[in-house]
Protein backbone atom coordinates (compact mmCIF):
# COMPACT_ATOMS: atom_id res chain seq x y z
CA UNK A 1 0.00 0.00 0.00
CA UNK A 2 1.52 3.60 -0.58
CA UNK A 3 1.94 5.48 1.78
CA UNK A 4 -0.07 9.06 2.13
CA UNK A 5 1.37 12.35 3.81
CA UNK A 6 -1.00 12.34 6.21
CA UNK A 7 -2.79 15.92 7.77
CA UNK A 8 -4.65 16.63 11.67
CA UNK A 9 -6.65 18.42 9.64
CA UNK A 10 -10.06 19.28 11.86
CA UNK A 11 -11.65 18.17 15.40
CA UNK A 12 -14.38 16.12 13.21
CA UNK A 13 -15.35 14.66 9.63
CA UNK A 14 -13.76 16.22 7.00
CA UNK A 15 -16.17 17.21 4.34
CA UNK A 16 -14.53 18.50 1.60
CA UNK A 17 -10.53 19.11 0.28
CA UNK A 18 -10.30 21.51 -2.86
CA UNK A 19 -6.74 22.84 -4.68
CA UNK A 20 -6.66 26.56 -5.62
CA UNK A 21 -6.00 27.05 -9.09
CA UNK A 22 -2.70 28.41 -8.62
CA UNK A 23 -2.06 24.60 -6.81
CA UNK A 24 -0.32 26.74 -4.04
CA UNK A 25 -2.87 26.09 -1.11
CA UNK A 26 -5.10 22.61 -0.63
CA UNK A 27 -8.16 23.44 1.57
CA UNK A 28 -9.94 21.66 3.47
CA UNK A 29 -13.84 22.07 5.14
CA UNK A 30 -14.88 20.53 8.10
CA UNK A 31 -17.94 19.49 10.45
CA UNK A 32 -16.24 21.81 13.07
CA UNK A 33 -17.80 24.81 11.14
CA UNK A 34 -13.99 25.57 9.96
CA UNK A 35 -12.12 26.00 6.22
CA UNK A 36 -8.50 25.49 6.94
CA UNK A 37 -5.57 25.93 4.35
CA UNK A 38 -2.38 23.75 4.10
CA UNK A 39 0.43 24.72 1.73
CA UNK A 40 1.00 22.86 -1.44
CA UNK A 41 3.73 20.97 -1.38
CA UNK A 42 4.29 20.02 2.05
CA UNK A 43 0.86 20.30 3.28
CA UNK A 44 1.70 22.95 6.60
CA UNK A 45 -0.68 25.07 8.04
CA UNK A 46 -1.28 27.88 6.54
CA UNK A 47 -4.81 29.74 7.77
CA UNK A 48 -8.10 29.34 8.72
CA UNK A 49 -11.02 31.02 7.69
CA UNK A 50 -14.46 31.29 9.69
CA UNK A 51 -17.97 32.40 9.33
CA UNK A 52 -20.18 29.58 9.37
CA UNK A 53 -22.08 28.70 12.61
CA UNK A 54 -22.41 25.09 11.52
CA UNK A 55 -20.33 22.54 9.19
CA UNK A 56 -19.17 23.48 6.15
CA UNK A 57 -20.11 21.18 3.05
CA UNK A 58 -18.86 22.49 0.14
CA UNK A 59 -16.29 24.54 -1.53
CA UNK A 60 -15.83 26.41 -5.11
CA UNK A 61 -13.81 28.89 -6.60
CA UNK A 62 -14.56 31.28 -9.40
CA UNK A 63 -12.50 30.15 -12.40
CA UNK A 64 -9.71 32.73 -11.88
CA UNK A 65 -9.36 31.41 -8.50
CA UNK A 66 -9.90 35.17 -7.20
CA UNK A 67 -13.16 34.25 -4.80
CA UNK A 68 -14.11 31.45 -2.90
CA UNK A 69 -17.39 29.88 -2.13
CA UNK A 70 -18.20 27.97 0.62
CA UNK A 71 -21.81 26.16 1.84
CA UNK A 72 -22.52 25.24 5.21
CA UNK A 73 -25.44 23.03 7.11
CA UNK A 74 -26.27 26.43 8.34
CA UNK A 75 -27.46 27.34 5.39
CA UNK A 76 -25.67 30.17 5.00
CA UNK A 77 -23.20 30.88 1.62
CA UNK A 78 -20.13 32.62 1.97
CA UNK A 79 -18.57 34.74 -0.87
CA UNK A 80 -14.51 36.26 0.10
CA UNK A 81 -11.48 37.14 -2.07
CA UNK A 82 -9.03 34.48 -2.33
CA UNK A 83 -6.31 34.64 -1.27
CA UNK A 84 -7.02 37.54 1.55
CA UNK A 85 -10.33 36.46 3.01
CA UNK A 86 -12.48 39.72 2.21
CA UNK A 87 -16.05 38.94 2.72
CA UNK A 88 -17.81 40.29 -0.48
CA UNK A 89 -21.15 38.24 0.41
CA UNK A 90 -22.70 36.45 3.00
CA UNK A 91 -26.31 35.22 2.73
CA UNK A 92 -28.98 32.77 3.84
CA UNK A 93 -29.16 30.62 0.22
CA UNK A 94 -31.38 27.93 2.03
CA UNK A 95 -33.77 27.22 4.92
CA UNK A 96 -32.12 23.77 5.72
CA UNK A 97 -28.31 22.69 4.74
CA UNK A 98 -26.54 23.83 1.73
CA UNK A 99 -24.94 20.50 0.38
CA UNK A 100 -23.41 21.69 -2.47
CA UNK A 101 -22.19 25.03 -4.40
CA UNK A 102 -21.13 25.35 -8.12
CA UNK A 103 -19.46 28.73 -10.01
CA UNK A 104 -20.29 28.79 -13.37
CA UNK A 105 -17.47 29.02 -16.35
CA UNK A 106 -17.91 32.40 -16.50
CA UNK A 107 -17.57 33.08 -12.86
CA UNK A 108 -20.55 35.56 -12.78
CA UNK A 109 -22.99 32.48 -11.82
CA UNK A 110 -23.37 30.56 -8.42
CA UNK A 111 -26.00 27.19 -8.42
CA UNK A 112 -26.61 25.80 -4.74
CA UNK A 113 -28.59 23.00 -4.03
CA UNK A 114 -29.83 21.79 -0.41
CA UNK A 115 -31.47 19.60 1.64
CA UNK A 116 -34.84 21.81 0.92
CA UNK A 117 -35.52 19.76 -2.18
CA UNK A 118 -33.90 22.86 -4.45
CA UNK A 119 -31.44 24.24 -6.39
CA UNK A 120 -30.63 27.79 -6.45
CA UNK A 121 -29.17 30.56 -8.77
CA UNK A 122 -27.09 33.45 -8.09
CA UNK A 123 -25.03 36.19 -8.87
CA UNK A 124 -21.55 36.36 -7.94
CA UNK A 125 -19.58 37.90 -6.48
CA UNK A 126 -22.60 39.98 -4.53
CA UNK A 127 -24.76 36.75 -4.36
CA UNK A 128 -28.37 38.22 -5.51
CA UNK A 129 -30.97 35.27 -6.13
CA UNK A 130 -31.74 34.65 -9.93
CA UNK A 131 -34.03 31.84 -9.43
CA UNK A 132 -35.54 28.86 -7.70
CA UNK A 133 -35.06 25.55 -9.38
CA UNK A 134 -37.79 22.95 -8.64
CA UNK A 135 -38.66 19.37 -8.98
CA UNK A 136 -36.33 17.47 -7.12
CA UNK A 137 -38.61 15.49 -4.30
CA UNK A 138 -35.99 15.48 -1.60
CA UNK A 139 -32.49 16.08 -0.78
CA UNK A 140 -30.45 17.74 -3.53
CA UNK A 141 -26.95 16.98 -2.79
CA UNK A 142 -24.74 17.56 -5.88
CA UNK A 143 -24.18 19.86 -8.86
CA UNK A 144 -22.14 20.62 -12.00
CA UNK A 145 -22.22 23.03 -14.77
CA UNK A 146 -21.81 21.64 -18.18
CA UNK A 147 -21.39 22.84 -22.03
CA UNK A 148 -19.44 26.13 -21.23
CA UNK A 149 -22.78 26.97 -18.32
CA UNK A 150 -25.07 26.47 -20.70
CA UNK A 151 -26.59 23.17 -19.02
CA UNK A 152 -26.70 23.07 -15.14
CA UNK A 153 -26.91 19.28 -13.64
CA UNK A 154 -28.29 18.09 -10.22
CA UNK A 155 -28.51 15.24 -8.66
CA UNK A 156 -29.63 13.45 -5.15
CA UNK A 157 -32.35 11.66 -3.04
CA UNK A 158 -34.18 9.45 -5.80
CA UNK A 159 -32.41 8.05 -9.03
CA UNK A 160 -32.43 10.64 -11.85
CA UNK A 161 -30.14 13.36 -12.97
CA UNK A 162 -31.96 16.79 -13.70
CA UNK A 163 -30.63 18.96 -16.27
CA UNK A 164 -31.34 23.10 -16.31
CA UNK A 165 -31.18 25.47 -18.74
CA UNK A 166 -29.65 27.97 -15.71
CA UNK A 167 -30.63 31.07 -18.30
CA UNK A 168 -33.83 30.42 -18.24
CA UNK A 169 -34.55 29.00 -14.90
CA UNK A 170 -36.03 25.83 -16.31
CA UNK A 171 -35.70 22.02 -16.44
CA UNK A 172 -34.75 20.43 -19.94
CA UNK A 173 -34.71 16.97 -19.37
CA UNK A 174 -34.31 14.07 -16.75
CA UNK A 175 -31.12 11.49 -17.35
CA UNK A 176 -32.32 8.19 -15.82
CA UNK A 177 -29.82 4.88 -15.17
CA UNK A 178 -29.15 4.59 -11.44
CA UNK A 179 -30.40 2.61 -8.65
CA UNK A 180 -30.08 4.84 -5.59
CA UNK A 181 -29.62 8.30 -4.44
CA UNK A 182 -27.23 9.99 -7.33
CA UNK A 183 -23.94 11.11 -4.92
CA UNK A 184 -21.84 13.32 -6.81
CA UNK A 185 -20.82 14.72 -10.11
CA UNK A 186 -17.73 15.82 -12.11
CA UNK A 187 -17.48 17.01 -15.37
CA UNK A 188 -14.51 15.94 -17.12
CA UNK A 189 -11.18 18.61 -17.92
CA UNK A 190 -12.43 18.89 -21.78
CA UNK A 191 -16.37 18.85 -20.87
CA UNK A 192 -17.01 16.15 -23.09
CA UNK A 193 -18.02 13.67 -20.65
CA UNK A 194 -19.83 13.85 -16.71
CA UNK A 195 -19.33 11.49 -14.07
CA UNK A 196 -22.20 10.52 -11.85
CA UNK A 197 -21.73 8.01 -9.01
CA UNK A 198 -25.16 6.38 -7.52
CA UNK A 199 -25.46 4.84 -3.89
CA UNK A 200 -25.81 1.60 -4.90
CA UNK A 201 -22.29 1.47 -6.18
CA UNK A 202 -22.02 2.25 -10.15
CA UNK A 203 -20.11 5.62 -12.05
CA UNK A 204 -22.27 6.50 -15.59
CA UNK A 205 -20.12 8.55 -18.06
CA UNK A 206 -22.33 10.37 -20.17
CA UNK A 207 -22.06 12.53 -23.24
CA UNK A 208 -22.34 16.12 -22.88
CA UNK A 209 -23.28 16.43 -26.32
CA UNK A 210 -26.57 14.22 -26.12
CA UNK A 211 -26.45 12.85 -22.97
CA UNK A 212 -26.35 9.44 -24.01
CA UNK A 213 -24.44 7.00 -21.45
CA UNK A 214 -20.78 6.20 -22.93
CA UNK A 215 -20.19 3.65 -20.11
CA UNK A 216 -21.09 1.97 -16.69
CA UNK A 217 -18.46 1.04 -14.32
CA UNK A 218 -19.34 -1.42 -11.45
CA UNK A 219 -17.53 -0.43 -8.41
CA UNK A 220 -18.89 -3.27 -6.19
CA UNK A 221 -19.29 -1.34 -3.18
CA UNK A 222 -22.20 1.16 -2.03
CA UNK A 223 -21.64 4.20 -0.21
CA UNK A 224 -21.12 8.07 -0.65
CA UNK A 225 -18.26 7.56 -3.80
CA UNK A 226 -16.96 11.33 -4.32
CA UNK A 227 -15.14 11.29 -7.54
CA UNK A 228 -12.37 13.67 -9.08
CA UNK A 229 -11.20 13.89 -12.76
CA UNK A 230 -7.24 13.99 -12.93
CA UNK A 231 -6.51 17.15 -14.90
CA UNK A 232 -4.96 15.02 -18.19
CA UNK A 233 -8.74 13.40 -18.00
CA UNK A 234 -7.19 10.09 -18.34
CA UNK A 235 -7.92 9.06 -14.78
CA UNK A 236 -11.02 9.09 -12.62
CA UNK A 237 -10.71 8.69 -9.13
CA UNK A 238 -13.32 7.51 -6.77
CA UNK A 239 -13.69 7.06 -2.90
CA UNK A 240 -15.46 4.69 -0.93
CA UNK A 241 -15.36 2.90 2.36
CA UNK A 242 -11.86 2.69 3.58
CA UNK A 243 -10.64 2.90 -0.10
CA UNK A 244 -9.92 5.18 -3.22
CA UNK A 245 -9.84 3.75 -6.54
CA UNK A 246 -8.42 5.23 -9.66
CA UNK A 247 -10.53 4.03 -13.27
CA UNK A 248 -9.40 4.46 -17.05
CA UNK A 249 -12.27 6.46 -17.78
CA UNK A 250 -11.71 5.38 -21.95
CA UNK A 251 -12.46 1.62 -21.18
CA UNK A 252 -13.95 2.14 -17.49
CA UNK A 253 -10.49 -0.52 -16.49
CA UNK A 254 -9.21 -0.11 -13.05
CA UNK A 255 -5.66 1.39 -12.31
CA UNK A 256 -4.63 1.40 -8.95
CA UNK A 257 -6.38 1.39 -5.25
CA UNK A 258 -4.93 2.24 -1.98
CA UNK A 259 -6.43 1.99 1.55
CA UNK A 260 -7.12 4.32 3.41
CA UNK A 261 -8.04 3.42 7.01
CA UNK A 262 -11.41 5.46 7.87
CA UNK A 263 -14.80 4.86 7.73
CA UNK A 264 -15.90 7.28 5.07
CA UNK A 265 -14.01 9.15 2.28
CA UNK A 266 -16.40 12.01 1.75
CA UNK A 267 -14.09 13.78 -0.91
CA UNK A 268 -11.40 13.65 -3.35
CA UNK A 269 -9.15 16.51 -5.41
CA UNK A 270 -6.28 16.18 -8.16
CA UNK A 271 -3.96 19.24 -7.98
CA UNK A 272 -3.88 21.68 -10.86
CA UNK A 273 -0.50 19.49 -12.21
CA UNK A 274 -1.71 16.44 -11.29
CA UNK A 275 0.90 15.33 -9.71
CA UNK A 276 -1.38 15.35 -5.88
CA UNK A 277 -4.78 13.56 -4.97
CA UNK A 278 -6.31 14.60 -1.96
CA UNK A 279 -8.77 12.73 0.29
CA UNK A 280 -11.45 14.15 3.07
CA UNK A 281 -11.93 11.60 5.52
CA UNK A 282 -14.18 10.75 8.43
CA UNK A 283 -11.49 10.33 10.56
CA UNK A 284 -10.79 13.75 10.88
CA UNK A 285 -7.56 13.54 8.40
CA UNK A 286 -6.87 14.74 5.20
CA UNK A 287 -4.43 12.50 3.20
CA UNK A 288 -2.35 13.20 0.54
CA UNK A 289 -0.63 10.61 -2.27
CA UNK A 290 1.64 11.23 -5.10
CA UNK A 291 -0.25 10.18 -7.87
CA UNK A 292 2.66 8.49 -9.66
CA UNK A 293 3.19 6.50 -7.36
CA UNK A 294 0.23 5.37 -7.24
CA UNK A 295 0.00 4.35 -10.62
CA UNK A 296 3.58 2.60 -10.46
CA UNK A 297 3.60 -0.72 -12.54
CA UNK A 298 -0.15 0.39 -13.77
Amino acid sequence: MVEPATIEAHASHVNRVLFSPDGQTLLSAGMDAAIRLWKAPGWSAAGELGGHEKSVNDLAFTPDGSHLVSGSTDGAVIVRTFPGDDVVASFRAHKKAVAAVAVAPDGKGLATASYDATVRLWTLPGGEEAATLRGHPRNVTCLAYARGGEVLLSGGAGDELFVWDPAAGEEVERLDGHRGAVMSLALAPDGGTLASSGYEGAVRLWSTAGWGLEREIDLGVKGQLPLAWAPDGDLLAVGSERKVALYRPADGEPVAETEVDAKGVYSLAFSPDGRHLAAASADKRVRVWEVAALTAGS
